[in-house]
């Protein structure tokens, strides 16, 4: 049923669009076959835009390779009403984000992991981060959620980030919600 689920989303970058998971998880296996010796990150992260009629929501994907290039899609998904409830909104980002990281399975992992692992003692590395569009400065009305969000993205096994360092979210996805 998953698997059913996942084919049924749609991703697009620059490039391509139309892209099912399943040729998404393929350009990420290419892009770090190309340099398997790497340190890789991948990202996860969700921002959102309250339009006049509708809310939009998206959520970007990033492979980077350190100091050497990224691949990158997103996935758009609208709501139709404005939600201005702050918490429903950074808690329906988190768990776009949740769902995203929850298609790459156990097996998944293990297929990007075991690109590198021959290569760790070369000093190759491999995280997988989850981004949120949060910050606990003072001046952040999101601060009051952040131990939340940041407990959600941590009991599915990725490694939380949060503003500044958050910029799948509040940098590349925001781009894509206006």
């Amino acid at each position: 049923m998953k698997k059913l689920q996942a084919l049924n989303y749609s991703f697009e970058n620059l490039k391509e669009k139309n892209m099912t998971f399943e040729e998404v998880f393929e350009r990420i296996v290419q892009f770090m076959k190309k340099d398997p010796k790497g340190n890789y990150r991948l990202m996860f992260g969700t921002d959102s835009q309250v339009h006049a009629t509708y809310t939009r929501f998206v959520t970007g994907i990033v492979i980077q390779r350190e100091r050497k290039g990224a691949w990158a899609c997103l996935r758009k998904v609208s709501i139709p009403r404005q939600i201005n409830n702050l918490h429903e909104k950074i808690s329906y980002e988190t768990s776009l984000t949740e769902e995203i990281a929850s298609m790459f399975t156990d097996e998944r992992k293990e297929t990007l992991i075991n690109l590198v692992l021959p290569h760790v003692y070369k000093g190759a590395t491999f995280t997988i981060e989850g981004h949120i569009d949060i910050g606990c400065r003072s001046q952040n009305k999101t601060r009051m959620y952040v131990r939340e969000m940041v407990s959600r993205i941590e009991s599915m096994g990725l490694e939380p980030k949060i503003k500044p360092e958050s910029f799948v979210a509040s940098t590349y996805a925001n781009r894509y919600t206006k």
